[in-house]
């Protein structure tokens, strides 16, 4: 049976012994009712891997040895989705839930000229990713800043293969995502940008064109924003 599996908000090399957090220590010791000389793991979501066993079970401030620490490099194809924040809050945090599970390297929420959310609860989203890092046994949790306005992003330098998904007639993409993929590195830093219910502005896709970005399609049927998110996280990620 695979050890419980735990957040670390801070980890210091140096150290033998950890006191986790009071969230942490609470499940540990009154849910899960584990007890001193019971062994877990822990991650601080940067790449560290430790292996620890509890020596003081107390409530709100538990006491652990580590054991063991493996240092996990990260995710050999480092990929970006940009994605418009939704008015449905809850579809948006599906994403970011099955996207982190995927195996994303960054997720950053856009507010674009349709974005009908203009603000989220970006400490909530955030630990919404820790948990599906540590639900699917991962050691690093993908970076996500706050909220990026559409025009600013392009504004950024980035490094890398650039896309943006869209379904507008003109400029009509002509190739899918699943051909660009295939085409050159695909160990390359990758970003691609999918748009808010209603789909990009015209200007919106211009601008992203004439800042390099590539125009593609995530294939023949019309796709929910969250759904949009994960088919493009797949093919970058796993394809």
């Amino acid at each position: 049976m695979a050890l419980p599996f735990f957040y670390l908000t801070a980890y210091n090399p140096s150290e033998t012994e950890l006191t986790l957090d009071e969230d942490n220590s609470r499940h540990i010791v009154q849910v899960l009712r584990m007890q001193p000389g019971d062994g877990l793991r822990l991650t601080d979501g940067k790449g560290n891997l430790l292996t620890a066993v509890i020596t003081e079970d107390h409530k709100k401030k538990c006491r652990v040895r580590i054991g063991s620490v493996v240092r996990r490099p990260p995710p050999e194809r480092k990929v970006t989705v940009a994605i418009s924040l939704l008015k449905n809050a809850s579809r948006f945090e599906w994403f970011l839930e099955k996207a982190t599970e995927i195996g994303v390297s960054g997720i950053v929420p856009l507010l674009c000229e349709r974005t009908e959310k203009q603000h989220a609860r970006i400490d909530r989203l955030r630990s919404i990713l820790v948990s599906a890092m540590l639900q699917s046994q991962q050691a690093w949790v993908p970076e996500m800043p706050e909220p990026v306005a559409f025009s600013e992003l392009l504004g950024r330098p980035q490094a890398g293969r650039r896309y943006i998904a869209h379904c507008l007639e003109a400029p009509r993409p002509t190739a899918s995502l699943a051909e660009w993929r295939n085409r050159g590195d695909d160990r390359a830093s990758q970003l691609i940008l999918i748009g808010p219910e209603g789909d990009f502005s015209p200007k919106e896709i211009e601008a992203a064109l004439e800042n390099g970005f590539l125009p593609v399609t995530l294939g023949d049927n019309r796709l929910r924003t969250e759904t949009a998110g994960v088919v493009a996280a797949t093919l970058l990620c796993i394809g």
